[in-house]
């Protein structure tokens, strides 16, 4: 009876979601078999202890009087060799199987296959979807469609997906159980995963790594869908009336919770590389422009005071509530005039005449030198 009362709290179990052991996905697939290996390999040596405790527990209790005695016994060759040996082995092939699964599941790693029976063909071109963690939200840009999503992903089935992923302030944890394993998306840096989904269906994705207040609302479906299908959410997203740029994406960027799903019929080319640079704001400098003139022997003493305010506050949310005026380093080559150098120099001079409105007096250093420096050229004035 006390066995039957049980009964009902056994349907609750019902509810659970097994999606790790039913992946739709050939790497989740493949990690599920890893982890029921390991397990199987390790419950070798578990279920066999935890039987012979309760074997030698019945075996040698006090009142049974027919059990043999020998409390002189100290040793066994044949039992040492047992105890050893299987354990050792279960070690060897345990570690066997972790460094292949290291090395075929690394999400850098470009897939070799779609399925265990269907490798990759030269038309199975990957998909490309940039991902940013924001607070507390996800942004999907599908940079070889000129559109962006929010709180939805969408891939057509077995093709696969490469994500560059990266965050806008805190740490986050990216992460589709049916798809593959989690990766972390931490701001001014960037994490790969390559995946590929074998099933249609409507997929759970959220983010694994509490990052504040918004944190238990940052979930999003992943659609898994047909050809036909897919190209129909393109078409949808395309036909949307929003539109993704800097400035849209500054207020974007903001902390919010619960947000609805928003599609982008267009986003700025550049849009992923600013945020993952750190300069999305009018002005400022990015990451690897500063890297650049960093490696070059930086700015000097004058570079000093080439600091721009920030268009809002992004510190106080991040709990520092008092303090001076927020500021940023200034730019001083656009993207535009790096990316469509024609050589390692440009000749042409920089406009410097919006980092002159926001008070600075006068350029660190000529245009001319700060071009030729950042590109990898120390200006001959300096040679």
């Amino acid at each position: 009876m006390k066995l039957l009362a049980l009964l009902p709290f056994a349907a609750l179990l019902g509810g659970c979601d097994f999606v790790v052991l039913a992946p739709a996905g050939d790497i989740a697939a493949q990690q599920r078999d890893l982890v029921v290996i390991s397990t199987v390999l390790m419950l070798i040596i578990v279920l066999p202890v935890m039987a012979l405790t309760v074997f030698f527990a019945w075996r040698y209790r006090q009142s049974n009087t027919q059990a043999p005695y020998e409390p002189e016994w100290d040793h066994s060759t044949q039992l040492e060799l047992v105890i050893w040996s299987a354990p050792l082995l279960i070690i060897i092939c345990l570690g066997a199987l972790t460094w292949m699964g290291t090395h075929l599941l690394d999400p850098y790693r470009s897939l070799g296959r779609i399925a265990a029976d269907k490798p990759i063909e030269s038309k199975d071109a990957p998909l490309n979807v940039e991902v940013v963690a924001l607070d507390w939200k996800w942004l999907f840009i599908y940079p070889d469609y000129g559109v962006a999503a929010v709180n939805e992903l969408a891939a057509p089935v077995d093709r696969p997906i490469r994500f560059r992923i990266t965050a806008s302030s805190v740490m986050n944890s990216f992460y589709i159980p049916a798809l593959a394993g989690q990766i972390y998306a931490m701001p001014g840096m960037e994490t790969k995963l390559h995946a590929v989904s074998n099933k249609e269906g409507t997929y759970r994705g959220f983010s694994a790594n509490y990052s504040g207040a918004g944190f238990s609302g940052m979930h999003f479906e992943f659609k898994s869908l047909s050809n036909a299908d897919f190209d129909k959410w393109i078409g949808t997203a395309k036909a949307s009336a929003n539109m993704l740029g800097r400035t849209d994406y500054l207020q974007l960027e903001r902390p919010s919770q619960n947000d609805p799903v928003r599609l982008y019929r267009s986003v700025d080319r550049d849009l992923y590389k600013a945020i993952l640079n750190m300069c999305v704001e009018p002005g400022k400098m990015c990451m690897s422009e500063m890297m650049a003139i960093d490696a070059k022997g930086g700015l000097g003493r004058e570079g000093l005071n080439n600091t721009l305010p920030l268009t809002y506050d992004k510190y106080a949310r991040r709990g520092a509530p008092l303090g001076t005026e927020p500021t940023f380093v200034a730019g001083i080559c656009s993207m535009d005039e790096i990316k469509d150098a024609p050589s390692r120099e440009i000749t042409a001079p920089l406009d410097l005449t919006p980092l002159r409105g926001f008070g600075l007096k006068r350029p660190p250093f000529s245009p001319a030198s700060s071009t030729s420096l950042l590109l990898g050229q120390r200006p001959k004035s300096e040679s």
